[in-house]
């Protein structure tokens, strides 16, 4: 059975990792003969933890919090020969990854599920020396979206990343990109720029409906309209996962991808967090790590 390690960060889910800790290890107690537990008290802990776990032959990594600190865990073993299991217990705001793999939402079913998990190949993106699960954003949207505060996250969700949004739209500001994939290249203004490994998007279920977390492929959206008038015309497609068939949108799959922006301040917004500047190469991993995920 083996031994785990539960990694927590206390302040996610308006600090529902506190209040879940003991649940969860003693649901992993079930599977594996040891569970070491470990909480996170800045940024940067969880990959820490996480490399320990993976240098020390770990069986399974568990992450609490939400798609920063599932982020982090990721990064800490993405590069180690061995590589635990990948586990978590969604406690963030959008949570995406969670929807993409059909991980209960609610804490107390993840934590029910987790005790019969299943193990699936899952894709990661490398960009440089760093890992990303599941999205990629640039462009005026991102840039806006990043400026939501903690508190914004903590009060209103979801809902928090939609406002600021919509503030970007009405504000019609695009930016000069250059894009090169595997079948050629495009270059021209956009508001915002989507490279995603699932179908999952800012909490949008149906962005990509056709991306799977297993496939090698990087589904990438150029927005290349930015008006009130155009979000009112694509957020209707997007819930019927018809959002490559819109007017003002380009979209292809691809297993490499450079990006570059005329723009030198401008950074890429990486599962949800603010990552390097201009330009950068991404190459998927395909099926690299063993996530944990429920059985039916």
């Amino acid at each position: 059975m083996g031994k785990a390690m539960l990694i927590v960060n206390p302040s996610s889910g308006k600090e529902k990792g506190k209040v879940y800790k003991d649940r969860v290890y003693q649901a992993l107690l079930k599977r594996f003969d040891e569970v070491e537990v470990k909480e996170t008290q800045k940024g940067g802990d969880a990959t820490e933890f996480a490399q320990v776990a993976a240098d020390n032959n770990y069986e399974a990594v568990i992450a609490m919090g939400g798609d920063g600190t599932l982020n982090e865990v990721i990064n800490g073993i993405a590069e180690k020969p061995h590589r635990p299991a990948f586990g978590f217990i969604p406690l963030g705001t959008v949570n995406d990854l969670a929807r993409s793999l059909g991980v209960p939402l609610r804490p107390d079913r993840a934590i029910k599920a987790l005790e019969t998990a299943r193990k699936r190949s899952m894709d990661i993106g490398k960009i440089g020396d760093t890992y990303f699960m599941n999205v990629l954003a640039a462009g005026m949207i991102a840039e806006a979206v990043d400026k939501v505060s903690v508190e914004q996250k903590t009060k209103f969700g979801s809902v928090a990343y939609f406002a600021e949004g919509l503030k970007a739209f009405a504000r019609h500001e695009l930016l000069e990109f250059e894009v090169k994939y595997d079948d050629g290249e495009w270059g021209g203004k956009a508001g915002l720029v989507i490279a995603s490994l699932t179908n999952s998007v800012g909490g949008m279920e149906q962005w990509a409906p056709e991306a799977e977390v297993d496939d090698g492929l990087i589904h990438v959206f150029i927005l290349t309209k930015l008006g009130l008038i155009d979000a009112a015309k694509i957020l209707p497609q997007i819930a019927l996962g018809t959002l490559k068939k819109a007017d003002g949108v380009m979209y292809f799959s691809t297993k490499k991808l450079e990006i570059a922006c005329t723009d030198p301040d401008v950074k890429v917004n990486v599962d949800g967090d603010s990552g390097d500047t201009f330009p950068i190469a991404i190459e998927v991993l395909r099926e690299h790590l063993d996530v944990l995920v429920p059985t039916k």
